[in-house]
């Protein structure tokens, strides 16, 4: 089996997950398609303190492990299973369990970091950015930092976004939209959702062929 690898970038909160996975959904294809999210191979900073682990950047490169990741991803294109990490967004620690990942006809990785490095873009089959408004990604951040992460109090994740997240999207991110295949754009309307979904199908499908 020939596994294709599709690289899902973006800005956080541009809706990278939830257009894959209705993409994926739409496609089915359930046990032919794996989606990895990139956060997974955060570094682990269970050796630092709570406060120090509350103050580290979270979105710049540095920031992930890519020895790792590389390793991984080089794996699943040779169709060689891999134990992937699990990250805890309310301890910055990995949990002391992994999964899995059995090789997939598809492959599909998406995170903030998705398009950053060379050698992981060069064994994709497939580049995809998604791109949203920053007002947009600000409130959804805002929403989902809150009510899934651990309660966050609102003065701490604004804080945190205008101190690294959006410094470091302007810096780091969107600047890798230029090594896409293609751009979706997802505002959040039914429609620009709809047609970001089926483009990525179709995208999607046009690998599997």
């Amino acid at each position: 089996m020939e596994s294709k690898l599709v690289l899902i970038g973006g800005g956080s909160s541009s809706g990278k997950t939830y257009i894959a996975k209705n993409a994926i959904k739409a496609l089915n294809m359930d046990n032919d398609v794996v989606l990895i999210s990139f956060d997974d191979y955060y570094n682990d900073l269970s050796y630092m303190s709570e406060e120090e682990r509350h103050i580290q950047n979270m979105d710049e490169p540095s920031a992930f492990d890519w020895k790792l990741l590389n390793k991984h991803m080089k794996m699943l294109k040779e169709n060689k299973p891999i134990e992937k990490p699990v990250y805890n967004f309310n301890t910055f620690s990995r949990e002391d369990y992994t999964v899995t990942i059995k090789p997939h006809k598809l492959i599909i990785l998406e995170g903030i970091m998705a398009l950053e490095n060379e050698k992981i873009r060069n064994m994709a089959d497939l580049k995809v950015f998604v791109s949203a408004s920053p007002e947009r990604r600000f409130l959804r951040r805002l929403i989902r930092d809150h009510t899934e992460r651990d309660n966050r109090p609102y003065e701490r994740i604004i804080k945190q976004y205008f101190d690294t997240v959006k410094p470091m999207y302007d810096l780091y991110v969107k600047p890798t939209q230029y090594f896409a295949d293609a751009i979706l754009y997802n505002e959040g309307t039914e429609e620009s959702e709809s047609k970001a979904v089926n483009l990525l199908t179709t995208l999607l499908r046009a690998l599997t062929l």
